[in-house]
């Protein structure tokens, strides 16, 4: 297998040596936000996020001069089963309205000011049902996960992750089940907006698919192929080679984050170079993050997807290195300092 990651062993080594931080770079900073013109601490989140971004891309004073939003899209063997409100048919031409600038993200991205790269992977052929088979051979979960590894390009600033997959909320709660424990109910909601009977059906596919993989599903590569999909499986690709390459992620909703979580149940330390953008208003997006240890920048009651509530929080992230790099220093202005 060709690409960044050739082997589910390579993939498990770069998982388990991960790139450090610039201490220096994040110093320095934290050095010049002590002399801006403002009581210390005074813009909370906004002074954290700019230390953040100054570790992660190495200098003082970070900048966002090349920002990408990847928005990878793959259907579901378990959609069969009911499990959300729109056929697997509208993967595809949700790709379509990606592609011609019609979508929620389309207008996000250029008002965040981030390119836009979508990624479909194989919606012809969808996953395995995961309640029968394991979704995924080896060969295909390689193939999603270097598919993601490579939207990930060294002189990115910024990186913004998403998805789209009907039927994919299914496998995200299993995917945060098998990472995290608990059963279907602790991890499914609503996805796309079912309720009653379709409910109860993802409920009893999750909780049939854990039972299937509970003994095999022992480690990152192999909870992502026998519980992901390709979509999700690639976003975890693009999180561990763009920390392989220094370039900080914003993670979007609970899907996005469901990618990230076989990755940290076994190295915690995955998402140190990862900004959650929001908390959505899928139930159990709260409880993974905190899962993750990742606190959200925003909560604005989304539940699109598409990598959307990451963008919006990608202009607050503009507005953390606006203030850092623009204000000047009490001795620039002539302000007494306290």
């Amino acid at each position: 297998m060709s690409g960044f990651f050739a082997s589910a062993a390579a993939f498990e080594a770069a998982l388990g040596s991960l790139r450090s931080i610039d201490a220096a770079a994040r110093g320095a900073a934290a050095a010049r936000q002590d002399v801006l013109t403002k009581p210390p601490g005074s813009l909370g989140r906004l002074e954290e996020i700019a230390l953040f971004l100054a570790g992660w891309q190495g200098r003082e004073r970070p900048r966002i001069d090349r920002g990408r939003v990847a928005i990878f899209a793959g259907n579901h063997g378990v959609a069969a089963r009911g499990v959300s409100a729109f056929p697997s048919e509208v993967t595809a031409q949700m790709v379509a309205n990606f592609e011609a600038g019609g979508a929620a993200i389309n207008a996000l991205a250029r008002a965040a000011g981030l390119e836009l790269v979508v990624v479909p992977i194989d919606l012809h052929r969808p996953t395995e049902d995961f309640v029968e088979a394991p979704a995924m051979s080896a060969e295909e979960c390689l193939a999603a996960l270097n598919a993601g590894a490579a939207v990930v390009e060294p002189d990115l600033d910024l990186l913004v992750l998403g998805e789209m997959g009907i039927g994919n909320s299914t496998a995200a709660a299993a995917l945060a089940a098998a990472s995290f424990g608990g059963g279907a109910r602790d991890w499914v909601g609503p996805g796309t907006g079912v309720h009653g009977s379709a409910f109860e059906a993802k409920v009893a596919a999750v909780d049939a698919a854990l039972t299937r993989h509970a003994k095999a599903a022992s480690g990152a590569f192999e909870i992502l192929r026998r519980l992901g999909g390709r979509e999700i499986v690639a976003i975890a690709g693009a999180v561990l080679a763009a920390r392989q390459a220094g370039v900080p992620v914003l993670l979007d909703g609970f899907i996005c984050c469901s990618g990230v979580a076989p990755l940290a149940a076994t190295n915690p330390d995955i998402v140190g170079h990862c900004l959650a953008g929001h908390c959505s208003a899928e139930p159990g997006h709260a409880r993974l993050l905190d899962r993750l240890g990742l606190t959200p920048i925003l909560s604005l009651g989304m539940r699109l997807g598409e990598g959307s509530g990451a963008a919006i929080a990608a202009g607050v992230v503009r507005a953390a290195i606006a203030t850092h790099d623009q204000m000047a220093s009490f001795a620039e202005a002539g302000v007494s300092e306290a």
